[in-house]
């Protein structure tokens, strides 16, 4: 089971460095990751298993930040929101088209590689259409908006060597681009 011992945090080179593609069929171990990434993020959301093993809720995990610098990620959001949920691994995952629009979440972001709030917006497409492999070889393919968006881009980024902060303008943190949609 991961805990957040298994978490690395900010400043862990592996964050910095862009991931590999995964070969099919995926080894065992890789399976395995996949499934514990899933589980870890459905029982960070358990309130009572969550607290008897001291785990920050997250809706999503990249394997990077396992210190498994391998393209994959995985989310659970029960709701997002709009009456939508979404509980799914990908492997090899790709943007292939997005929105025009930007959208942010007014609250920032946060990050379970990252202990401290770093204020500010982190703009982002407001609809992605994202495209993968399950965890059998299988094509996936997704059309998310809003929230789950936001989501799978801050997972992906993680596979690119990316921060979420690494967004936030510096000069106004605070400041929505024109146009951008609150979420």
């Amino acid at each position: 089971m991961l805990t957040m011992k298994d978490i690395i945090r900010d400043g862990h080179p592996t964050l910095r460095q862009r991931s590999k593609e995964v070969e099919f069929p995926l080894t065992e171990e890789e399976r395995q990751t996949l499934l514990d990434m899933q589980t870890f993020l459905k029982n960070s959301q358990d309130p009572e298993i969550a607290e008897k093993y001291q785990l920050r809720s997250g809706v999503g995990l990249a394997a990077p930040q396992i210190n498994v610098p391998k393209r994959m990620f995985a989310v659970y959001l029960p709701d997002d929101g709009e009456g939508h949920s979404y509980d799914f691994a990908i492997v090899n995952p790709k943007i292939v088209s997005h929105s025009v629009q930007d959208a942010y979440l007014p609250t920032g972001e946060g990050c379970l590689s990252v202990d401290e709030d770093v204020p500010g917006l982190v703009h982002r497409h407001y609809r992605v259409k994202l495209k993968g492999y399950d965890i059998d070889g299988n094509e996936m393919s997704l059309r998310l908006k809003g929230y789950a968006a936001i989501v799978v881009q801050h997972e992906l980024d993680h596979l690119n060597g990316v921060l979420f902060y690494d967004h936030i303008d510096q000069d106004h943190p605070l400041q929505p681009k024109n146009g951008a949609m609150e979420v």
